[in-house]
Formats: structure tokens, sequence, C-alpha cells
């Protein structure tokens, strides 16, 4: 059985764009799941003590599926537009090891 895959990603955006990254990530996150097969889970927070730092959480059915996502039109085109507005990106991934409580 193959495991899925979990991104981790935290991104810490420019103050004055900070609204507009939100919405733009929240609907990078609708296209995701609704667009990809593979795109399983895509949750989207923001720090309580810093509406600036943005942490998401994906999980995907494998990495062939997250691969797809990162050449997907959609998450190009969002890559391209928030790229300016964000100081610091740090992704990780995870293989699942078994199921949530």
């Amino acid at each position: 059985m193959q495991s899925m895959l979990i991104v981790t990603v935290m991104f810490t955006v420019d103050p004055a764009h900070a609204e507009t990254f939100r919405e733009a990530v929240l609907t990078q996150a609708q296209n995701s799941l609704y667009r990809e097969a593979g795109c399983r889970q895509f949750d989207v927070a923001v720090a309580a003590d810093d509406p600036c730092t943005i942490f998401l959480y994906e999980v995907y059915s494998d990495a062939a599926a997250f691969a797809r996502h990162l050449e997907s039109t959609h998450f190009k085109q969002f890559d391209d537009i928030v790229t300016p507005w964000v100081e610091t990106k740090e992704v990780r991934t995870f293989n699942k090891l078994g199921p949530g409580v």
C-alpha cells in the first residue's frame, strides 16, 4: 500500500499584501481540491498572533499527485501572483504512517 504524502508550507507574507495573499491562497486551496483527484485535503490557517504567517496542510494520494499539483496551471498562476508578496516560505513533506484518530 502506498502511503499518502503530507505537505506543509509555512509562509511569512509582506504585511501590505497579507489580506490579498489570504484570499488568493483560499482560492488556490479550492482549486486544488476540486480540480485535482489526488488532492485529498488542503487546509489554510493563519497564526493566532500574526496575520502575516500562513500555514498550509495538504494531503495528496501520493508523491505523483503532488508533482501533478506543482505542474497544474492553477498552481503556476497562483505562484506567479503571490511570490512577490512572500518574505519566507518553508515547504516540508511527510509520509503518512497510518490513519488519524
